[in-house]
């Protein structure tokens, strides 16, 4: 059995993919390009997603800390 701090870091490196991802779809929506306005929808829509999760993540990660410490 894998203990808390195992879990810990599958939960960083999931939050720094996230945050990689959230910068990708702000880059996206910031860039001057000719992009139709159904895909800047969609990348909106994917960063409010992204958003969500990695709040939830972090969350997860923070209690995971706190069970630490007790």
């Amino acid at each position: 059995m894998r203990g808390r701090g195992w879990i810990k870091g599958l939960r960083q490196d999931e939050a720094r993919q996230v945050r990689a991802r959230i910068a990708e779809l702000e880059r996206d929506l910031m860039a001057t390009t000719v992009q139709g306005r159904h895909r800047r929808f969609e990348a909106g829509n994917e960063l409010r997603v992204a958003k969500f999760r990695l709040e939830r993540i972090e969350e997860c990660i923070a209690g995971i800390a706190e069970k630490c410490e007790r």
